[in-house]
């Protein structure tokens, strides 16, 4: 049985940092190309053909549309091309949630899709990164990875890109999990165990990939949070605002207000929840107020999917709502 070929797209992060030390904490990510890393990873025995193209080398702090735009058409060239059977994109785990959100929505899912990050820079001790790659070549190399849509791989767990988020800002065993949904199989380099089947089998991309996205900003609510915040989030470019409530969405009195008359003006405003596992269902008072709840989408994924709904000119609260209900309908 011929080994899968497998495309590598690297972006940087911890995977790729270098710290200089094996026992420092802060480190430089983004320091090892992909041919270095090819090289590294080589020595592995892994059982796929590897190639390698440098996207970024920056940490995913720094990532945005400029990076994603290449990404995501490097990608789907890669689909398209008979000769790959799998992609891989090392990435770093600050951002990784995002990156890989966005492509499911705007990818199709007829090959494997893998992000794969580090917790540790390479030069450290306990360094997961070569362990997370292997697993994530494992995942991309097996044809029942396709139509589950884009996966990120850490810690020996796969995740589903509408699921995953990063919930530790240390420790390489426990750093991402997912919600509503846990991981969707266990991986090792010599092992591979799914839970389900695909659930994206027949599914071409969801959205086209935008040329541009939204102005939407996240505010976060706190205490006492002060409704004229709200005012000057509200510039002349906005199209729409993603609350990161306290408990199911919730806000203050004053700022609920002050949204829900920005609403009246055609301001998008969606609800989601600050908490880690925050669960916003539609309240009654969201049908008056013209607002739209995130169900279990945090707040970082329910900005990336209004920006590519207002890109397709969907700009009707009960039409983002439906979407928001079933990102993939």
């Amino acid at each position: 049985m011929a080994s899968p070929r497998i495309l590598v797209l690297a972006t940087g992060g911890t995977i790729a940092g270098m710290a200089g030390s094996a026992t420092r904490h802060d480190y430089r990510p983004g320091q090892i190309g992909i041919e270095d890393y090819l090289a590294r990873a080589s020595e592995l025995g892994l059982q796929a053909e590897l190639s390698g193209r440098q996207i970024a080398n920056i940490g995913s702090e720094d990532i945005g549309p400029p990076v994603w735009s290449v990404l995501h058409a490097q990608i789907a060239a890669a689909l398209a091309d008979d000769e790959c059977d799998g992609i891989v994109v090392t990435h770093g785990t600050d951002t990784a949630e995002e990156t890989a959100f966005l492509l499911d929505l705007t990818l199709p899912t007829q090959k494997p899709i893998v992000l794969v990050g580090a917790m540790r820079p390479a030069d450290a001790v306990g360094y997961d990164g070569l362990r997370n790659f292997a697993n994530a070549v494992r995942v991309a190399g097996d044809g029942r990875a396709a139509g589950r849509g884009v996966l990120v791989v850490m810690g020996d767990r796969v995740f589903a890109a509408r699921d995953v988020r990063k919930v530790r800002t240390r420790g390489s065993d426990d750093a991402f999990r997912g919600f509503p949904r846990g991981s969707v199989a266990l991986v090792t380099p010599s092992a591979l165990e799914w839970f389900g089947a695909p659930w994206r089998e027949q599914g071409g991309a969801r959205y086209g990939y935008p040329e541009q996205l939204a102005d939407v900003p996240v505010v976060y609510v706190h205490a006492a949070l002060d409704p004229n915040l709200i005012r000057r989030v509200g510039t002349p470019e906005t199209r729409g605002v993603v609350i990161a409530g306290v408990g199911e969405g919730n806000m203050p009195g004053p700022v609920r207000d002050q949204l829900a008359d920005m609403a009246r003006q055609g301001l998008i405003v969606v609800r989601a929840s600050r908490v880690d596992e925050g669960l916003v269902d539609r309240e009654p008072d969201d049908d008056a107020a013209g607002f739209v709840a995130a169900r279990a989408l945090n707040p970082q994924k329910a900005r990336l999917l209004l920006q590519l709904l207002l890109a397709e000119g969907i700009a009707d609260p009960a039409a983002i709502q439906a979407a928001f209900d079933d990102p993939y309908s």
